[in-house]
């Protein structure tokens, strides 16, 4: 989570520039060391040697005069002249003893450097030793007074410097707060837009960059404005689409309704009245085979009223339910033919219609067994597999042989299961296996493919 203090987009550009300004001058600091130390070391060389050099001319005037003398006239010509220039002097006799120091400096004298600022510009000279008669000078170089002040050289200049950092992040700041200012509009276009304000649009700036991020954003917000249009206009349409789903669904119970109440109560009637007349016609056959008849195509239309009803108004209870209740009842009329069924459905939803496929595949595969096959034995198996349903029955029974049924039929079964499983995209194929019998299996796909209108 982003700290509540963090620094600005122009703050930290100014301060990387400001960064790479210092690490310059941190460079040119370095050579400037480096120059310096170099020039320490030439000034005290050349002050050693000059110090030296005046020495040796002043003892080369004492050759031949006693020890005594000598000794004498160095310390007087030496006390009077106090320190020497970056240099310390000092004079001992024959016995070691110190009979000479000169006196500490008087330039800027008590001050000193950092000791690692003495480290890296102060040269390394060896004492140099002039002997004079029994005496021994010994000269030093000191380079303490070049050193302090080059300190206070590099004082200033790191003043000046920091001066001048300061007054180049200042620069820069203002100049970025200038440079980027549209960059507020550009974020306030942005909240607004988060809002909901699909309308908000940016001027095109002066500056290319901010130029091309204006038009984008517009580009962007005319774009999300056709999407948001885009969605309300699917979401009406979604409505509508509900809304004449619910009038379908109420359409089809009342004629489900209907159809139970009065078309099958009539149906049922006739077939009644029929089979009440076959029995009592035995000694008719003028009226018992026409009575036989209607019984017979009652049937097959409480069959087809049957399956409208299932069409209109789905089965309660899901596919495996609705299928498991229709194997039980068929089951149960005919107690002679052996059923081994087999439902593998998994846990994926199957859609109404494609439910509705299966049960009335089932039903009529089941229906042309009892009819037409002769079997006495029948499997079904229902699995769910690769994104379809696959359905297979098959029979024991005499197959497709072109020989007429004893149970007359509309002959359409058949044919209505295939366009059944066309519509839904499917495929649906017949068989006669070689040990005998017969053998359907379609496949269903689970998701039904959407007719594109013209």
């Amino acid at each position: 989570m982003p700290g509540r203090h963090q620094l600005s987009l122009h703050t930290r550009i100014s301060l990387v520039l400001t960064g790479l300004a210092a690490a310059f001058l941190l460079a040119l600091a370095g050579l400037w060391l480096q120059g310096a130390r170099t020039g320490i070391h030439e000034e005290v060389e050349a002050a050693n040697r000059v110090s030296l050099q005046w020495l040796k001319a002043l003892t080369a005037e004492m050759q031949g005069e006693p020890p005594a003398a000598q000794a004498e006239r160095v310390l007087g010509t030496v006390r009077p002249l106090g320190r020497i220039r970056a240099n310390a002097l000092e004079v001992f006799a024959a016995d070691g003893r110190l009979l000479y120091r000169s006196p500490p400096p008087t330039y800027k004298a008590g001050r000193s450097v950092p000791g690692w600022f003495a480290a890296v510009l102060a040269p390394g000279f060896a004492p140099r030793a002039l002997e004079v008669g029994s005496l021994r000078l010994v000269l030093t170089p000191d380079a303490s007074r070049s050193l302090i002040d080059a300190w206070d050289d590099l004082l200033a200049m790191a003043g000046w410097a920091l001066l001048l950092l300061a007054a180049l992040f200042a620069a820069t700041r203002r100049a970025l707060d200038r440079a980027l200012r549209p960059l507020a509009q550009v974020m306030l276009a942005l909240d607004r837009t988060g809002a909901g304000r699909f309308d908000t649009r940016l001027p095109v700036f002066a500056t290319p960059e901010l130029g091309r991020i204006s038009r984008a954003f517009n580009g962007m917000a005319d774009r999300l404005v056709a999407a948001v249009d885009a969605n309300v206009q699917l979401e009406t349409e979604r409505e509508v689409s509900e809304h004449l789903q619910a009038r379908l669904e109420a359409q089809r119970r009342v004629i489900a309704r209907e159809l139970h109440d009065e078309l099958a109560q009539g149906i049922t009637a006739v077939r009644a009245l029929a089979g009440a007349i076959v029995q009592r016609s035995a000694g008719l056959p003028a009226v018992h085979s026409p009575a036989q008849g209607i019984v017979a195509v009652t049937g097959e239309l409480q069959d087809g009223v049957r399956g409208i009803l299932h069409r209109l108004r789905p089965p309660a209870g899901g596919l495996a339910t609705t299928l498991e209740r229709t194997l039980v009842a068929w089951q149960l009329q005919h107690e002679e033919i052996a059923l081994d069924s087999r439902l593998a459905l998994g846990a994926q939803a199957v859609g109404d219609e494609v439910a509705q496929a299966v049960v009335r595949i089932v039903q009529e595969g089941l229906t042309n067994v009892v009819r037409h096959a002769r079997a006495s034995r029948v499997e079904l198996d229902i699995r769910c597999a690769g994104g379809a349903l696959h359905v297979a029955l098959r029979d024991d029974g005499r197959g497709r042989d072109g020989r007429p049924s004893p149970q007359a039929g509309s002959g359409l079964g058949l044919t209505g299961m295939g366009e059944r499983v066309a519509l839904l995209g499917g495929d649906l194929r017949f068989e006669n296996p070689a040990g005998g019998g017969f053998a359907l299996h379609a496949r269903l796909p689970l998701a039904i493919p959407v007719e594109e209108t013209p």
